[in-house]
């Protein structure tokens, strides 16, 4: 099994990332409605795969989307508690973002 931490920082973001050999663009936005993170994923050339995934702790946020073949497990957590995702300030200090790979 191999884990990274996906670099993320507490603004909104784009930043570029090679999962199981595949570029990809990970777009995170603050949806302050629902008080959480939302994460989109993107082809290396901006085209939307899927959007507005809540970054929530306690699941696989790729679970329902194993047909998308991106062949790992994306699972967010904060240090303390791993029952509680991340918040508007702690999101890549103490709220973090992981790929993990069989």
């Amino acid at each position: 099994m191999t884990t990274l931490e996906i670099p993320l920082i507490a603004e909104q973001q784009t930043l570029n990332v090679n999962l199981q050999g595949v570029q990809y663009q990970l777009r995170v936005t603050w949806c302050a409605p629902m008080d959480c993170w939302l994460l989109d994923i993107l082809t290396a050339e901006a085209v939307a795969i899927v959007q507005g995934i809540a970054i929530v702790s306690g699941a696989d946020l790729l679970e329902q989307l194993e047909y998308l073949g991106i062949g790992g497990a994306l699972v967010a957590n904060t240090d303390g508690d791993a029952n509680t995702p991340p918040s508007f300030t702690n999101l890549g200090t103490d709220g973090h973002l992981y790929f993990i790979t069989p």
